[in-house]
């Protein structure tokens, strides 16, 4: 049986959320900035440890 990690799904939650950010109504910049912040998450998830 498989365990949830809440960490993996976070990371997962915030690469989509980067993604979609990059196909926003938005600015360049207003979208550039949302991406970056939502990977910086999942970079920082990743880091601690079992989100692969």
């Amino acid at each position: 049986m498989t365990s949830i990690i809440p960490s993996k799904i976070r990371a997962y939650a915030h690469r989509r959320m980067a993604l979609s950010a990059l196909r926003a109504n938005s600015s360049l910049s207003v979208r550039l900035k949302r991406f970056n912040h939502h990977m910086s998450i999942v970079r920082a998830l990743e880091a601690q440890g079992g989100a692969a």
